[in-house]
């Protein structure tokens, strides 16, 4: 049975859950995401593996580039990821990958990308499917009409996220970490 190793990592957004197998991370959630324990259930299943707490060589290097992202002094990640979605989720969290640091695209961009105009729901659904949040870079992905849209983070930390990457944008007040 494959071993799933369970962190806690905490970060100036709040505390992340963080899951890794031997292959690579397989979650990076905060803990009021919603559908987390769905999440946790399905890694375990699709894996099959048991989730205990603990850390290996991929939540050590995480923790650590997690650690230079926040002090803005690293705007990519190299440990190495291990998704757990279906292929079309995975065409589309790749597609997320390809979003430079400090911009943002939005859905219907995203959409066009993928050669599925038509399919900017579809997309939305997958990009709040990614289980591996700021490393798969949802978070820069905001409404055509510029605005933030759909975060399982919270509208305020995708706005913090993109603060840290040099992005600034309007917010609607009211949400609180």
């Amino acid at each position: 049975m494959n071993t799933i190793y369970l962190k806690e990592i905490k970060t100036p957004l709040g505390e992340l859950f963080a899951c890794a197998d031997n292959k690579g991370v397989c979650l990076l959630e905060f803990p009021d995401s919603k559908g987390l324990d769905k999440e946790l259930k399905e890694i375990s299943k699709v894996l099959q593996g048991e989730i205990v707490k603990g850390e290996n060589e991929h939540l050590k290097l995480l923790e650590r580039e997690l650690n230079e992202y926040f002090q803005g002094k690293r705007k990519s990640f190299s440990v190495p990821l291990n998704t757990v979605g279906t292929d079309f989720q995975k065409q589309v969290w790749e597609s997320l990958l390809k979003i430079p640091y400090g911009t943002t695209t939005s859905y219907q961009k995203q959409a066009n990308l993928l050669g599925r105009p038509k399919a900017v729901r579809a997309v939305a659904n997958a990009n709040g499917q990614n289980k591996i949040s700021i490393l798969i870079p949802c978070h820069r992905v905001i409404g055509s009409n510029g605005t933030l849209t759909g975060y399982g983070g919270g509208l305020l930390r995708k706005q913090k996220l993109l603060e840290i990457e040099g992005v600034l944008l309007g917010f609607p007040s009211g949400d609180k970490i």
